[in-house]
């Protein structure tokens, strides 16, 4: 596996997950929520948790998997070391959060579906959103979220700050920052094959009928989704799908057939290429955001569409009242 040291997230990130990111900071209220969200929302009760509630791994628990996610760390040059945990759950789901005290949480359900190399692939996927920077974002978004739905305890009187224009930015860079880890990975792995083996596994993956899936078929798959996109309207379908407006159901992850498209792409490229040979761009530290350079244009209609549907929204909520 190949290492790059002191690589900046700057070479692997996708250009959408900043765009998408630089969006999200104009929409109005981000300021106030970012500065709240500082104020009274803390990484150390939920480390507390974790420490609490599941197994810290280490060279004397899951030794496997800690040497796996310590070679990962390594190529991905990631400092400090986040601190991993195993969770006893039965949904198949991995995470990064935290900021000062990184940690990457893997549930059980997790391990007993994948393979050493798919198990590499989600670690150092995780670990691509640390050194990018996103886990301060996931968290401020998640927290935003619930303020809106009513699951947070206290909201510091935000709710009615965190307008569906607000969420609908939010939803949209979490979708687009997977699209960073996912190089992330790829770099690691230094093979697609196992990182789409993967994806392919966490979208309908079974153990006991594994031998039966294709990952050819499910590449062509992607292909077909895209398509789709020939048609004006298949296009709105997919955006109401990520963001079902009116039940207030938002996707935080890119359809796993588009994250295969747009990983395939970059495999194929000059900057991947670049990368692979030890020419990227490189930073003092290990989890950093550098900031990329986005065209202006494409923020501003990303804050266009956003402040659009927000519009419409409201309109329709005033003609809902009306009735």
């Amino acid at each position: 596996m190949p290492t790059y040291t002191g690589i900046s997230s700057e070479a692997f990130r996708h250009p959408l997950d900043y765009q998408a990111e630089q969006a999200l900071r104009s929409v109005p209220g981000f300021d106030i929520v970012a500065r709240k969200f500082v104020e009274f929302i803390y990484e150390r009760p939920r480390y507390v948790y974790l420490m609490g509630n599941s197994i810290e791994v280490g060279p004397r628990q899951y030794s496997t998997v800690y040497g796996i996610f310590r070679e990962c760390v390594r190529d991905l040059d990631v400092h400090p070391e986040p601190v991993l945990f195993v969770s006893q759950a039965p949904m198949i789901n991995a995470y990064a959060l935290g900021q000062e005290r990184p940690c990457i949480v893997l549930n059980t359900a997790l391990l007993d579906l994948l393979n050493e190399a798919e198990l590499r692939s989600v670690i150092a996927h995780e670990l691509g959103h640390i050194k990018c920077g996103h886990t301060i974002l996931t968290q401020m978004a998640l927290w935003a979220i619930n303020l809106v739905f009513g699951l947070a305890g206290a909201t510091f009187g935000l709710s009615s700050l965190v307008t569906t224009g607000l969420l609908l930015a939010f939803y949209e860079w979490l979708r687009k920052a997977e699209l960073s880890a996912d190089r992330a990975a790829l770099l690691v792995m230094d093979n697609l094959t196992p990182v789409m083996q993967n994806m392919m596994q966490l979208a309908g993956g079974s153990t006991r009928y594994s031998n039966e899936l294709s990952l050819d078929e499910f590449i062509r798959q992607s292909e077909r989704y895209q398509e789709l996109d020939q048609d004006s309207l298949n296009q709105v379908y997919k955006f109401l799908l990520y963001n079902n407006l009116s039940q207030g159901i938002f996707l935080t992850h890119p359809f796993t057939v588009e994250r295969v498209h747009y990983l395939r792409e970059w495999s194929t490229s000059e900057e991947y290429r670049q990368i692979r040979g030890g020419n990227y761009r490189r930073t003092g530290q290990g989890a950093v955001n550098v900031p990329a350079d986005a065209p202006p244009s494409e923020v501003e209609r990303l804050r266009r569409e956003i402040e659009d549907l927000q519009q419409e929204i409201d309109r329709i909520r005033r003609s809902q009242s009306d009735d």
